[in-house]
This record gives C-alpha cells, sequence and structure tokens, in this order.
C-alpha cells in the first residue's frame, strides 16, 4: 500500500535493519498495548508481553508481510492472535479502561471536561456490543484506524468493518441515557 507510512521502515526492517525495527516498536508498541490491555489481557505486564512476543513475531516473518495493506493493521492482527491463545488458557478480561483522555477528546472534538465523563459513559456501552462490533468500536475511536486498516485486524472486509460501526453506533445511540 503506498500510503504506508511504515513503508520505508519496513523495507528495510525486511533487511534485518536494527535502527527501522526500533523505529517501527517505537511507533506501535503503546497503541498495541492499549488495545491488548483489557479488551484480551487482565493487565498492562501481560499487554507488555504479547506486544514484546508480536514484534518478535513479525520481525522473525516480516518476508510473509504482503504490504498491501499497513504494517499497524498487520502487526496488531499478529498481538490480538497472540493475545487469544493465551485467552483459551485464561478467564474472560475485565472491562476496557482507556486512560488517556486525548484519544477520545481528539476522536469527539469535545472538551477535556466533558470528554472524561463521556468517554466513561461510551467505554461502558461498548462493552455491551457483540465482539465484532465492540472490537471494531474500539479501533475506530481510540486508535483512529481507518476502515481498511480495521479490515484487516479484525479479518474482515471494509464493507464489513463499516457496517459493524454502523450498528455498533446505532446501538450506543440506543443505550445513550437522557441529559
Amino acid at each position: 500500500m503506498g500510503d504506508d507510512p511504515d513503508a520505508p521502515l519496513v523495507a528495510l526492517a525486511r533487511r534485518r535493519d536494527a535502527a527501522a525495527q526500533s523505529e517501527l516498536v517505537r511507533r506501535h508498541r503503546a497503541p498495541l498495548e492499549r488495545l491488548l490491555t483489557g479488551r484480551y489481557l487482565k493487565s498492562a505486564e501481560d499487554a507488555a508481553e504479547i506486544a514484546q512476543d508480536a514484534f518478535v513475531r513479525a520481525f522473525e516473518r516480516i518476508e510473509l508481510f504482503s504490504g498491501t495493506g499497513p504494517f499497524r493493521a498487520w502487526l496488531f492482527r499478529i498481538g490480538i492472535n497472540l493475545a487469544l491463545n493465551r485467552l483459551h488458557r485464561q478467564l474472560p478480561t475485565e472491562p476496557l479502561d482507556v486512560e488517556d483522555d486525548r484519544l477520545f477528546t481528539n476522536s469527539l472534538g469535545t472538551s477535556r471536561v466533558v470528554a472524561a465523563d463521556l468517554k466513561r459513559r461510551v467505554e461502558a456501552s461498548i462493552q455491551k456490543l457483540p465482539p465484532k462490533q465492540r472490537l471494531v468500536m474500539e479501533l475506530r475511536l481510540y486508535h483512529q484506524m481507518s476502515f481498511e486498516e480495521i479490515a484487516a485486524v479484525a479479518g474482515i472486509s471494509t464493507d464489513a468493518a463499516k457496517m459493524n460501526f454502523h450498528h455498533g453506533l446505532k446501538r450506543l445511540r440506543a443505550n445513550a441515557p437522557e441529559e
């Protein structure tokens, strides 16, 4: 994909360039850990461990990355798969708790004061969505992913990502408390 900002780094990482690999880790470690924490794993420590494993696996198999989608989506898919493998051996996770209000504030264009309360209410509502809709909503709202990236991460078509987002929004609006 020509518009992947990671394409030059991926090309270098394919040649085992340590600086390029380090830059890819710097760019994507925190967002990957945020995605994994709460949604799939119980603790930040577990998310950090799985994220590290995802990077190791990605760099070991970078020649398998086709480049038809963004590197970030491919990496997130690896991380999610590793987390799901771990989940098969553990109990369900607790609800998502995104601590960075800036992400949510930027997504909605609201003030920080309103955003903190709104974020808590939306998070609670998102947790009630079906799993696929929940994943799509989280990737779109908290990680500002495009529908193409979401489709790659979730293993669905772009149209299915858009439909899951649309239906998730409808459910959130239907369950919104009256002001």
